[in-house]
């Protein structure tokens, strides 16, 4: 919950600037919703996707403050995050509701960025691979696999946002990997195109080390994205 008209004028125009020359990578910027309109009308026509944070999983009714999907689509958006750790942790989104939430967006032609990972607590339990199982399930259970090859997964290890704690390459490697395995389970096509970022505090300084791994394709950017010079030298790292 960032930005204003003004700054994310600057930031996008940065961005922009940045990644123009940048090729052999997807680039996307997921907004809060008052902003899709600034994102469509900056971004339309360059190598830069655009999205929304969240959206609803009904398709229209009496939910007062929700935003359904068909709105995202009317906006241009071509991402929606689903199942962010702090939609989960503070606004209570089940598996379930993140399991609608991600077969809405796909009825509607959106590509949901589908956020996997584990607590500090659950971490140090060691409980790691059964938590992500159950994420993954919940939405393979709901969609199957060939709805799953429409999304882009990103694995958050929650312990490592904000936290002055840090995955390793290897221990984030190991989750990806995990991840392409269970999806392989149903669809070993699917599993082997599926693109799945690293989202623990990606930056500059790790990111070409963490996409340097197997099966870390990407990144999703949490504060290094509000700095337009740090998320294109990530954007950097990807392409090389």
């Amino acid at each position: 919950m960032h930005g204003s008209l003004a700054s994310n004028k600057t930031l996008l125009e940065g961005v922009l600037a940045g990644v123009k020359v940048l090729h052999g990578a997807d680039f996307g910027v997921c907004a809060p919703y008052p902003y899709l309109s600034q994102l469509q009308s900056m971004l339309q026509g360059s190598n830069v996707g655009w999205g929304a944070q969240s959206l609803s999983q009904h398709e229209k009714g009496a939910f007062t403050g929700e935003v359904a999907p068909g709105m995202l689509v009317d906006f241009g958006c071509r991402y929606v995050i689903v199942g962010h750790s702090e939609r989960r942790a503070l606004f209570a989104e089940s598996d379930e509701v993140v399991a609608a939430k991600f077969d809405a967006s796909i009825k509607f032609g959106l590509t949901p960025v589908f956020c996997v990972g584990e607590t500090l607590e659950e971490r140090e339990s060691g409980v790691t691979e059964q938590v992500v199982a159950r994420q993954l399930g919940a939405v393979l259970a709901h969609v199957g696999a060939q709805d799953m090859a429409k999304s882009v997964i990103a694995y958050e290890p929650v312990w490592a946002i904000g936290t002055g704690k840090t995955a390793t390459p290897a221990q984030a490697q190991a989750v990806h990997a995990f991840i392409r395995q269970r999806v392989a389970r149903l669809d070993g096509g699917v599993a082997q195109d599926l693109r799945i970022l690293y989202g623990g505090s990606m930056k500059p300084g790790n990111a070409a080390e963490l996409m340097g791994m197997a099966d870390i394709d990407g990144g999703l950017i949490g504060g290094a994205s509000l700095v337009a010079e740090e998320f294109v030298a990530i954007c950097s790292a990807a392409q090389k």
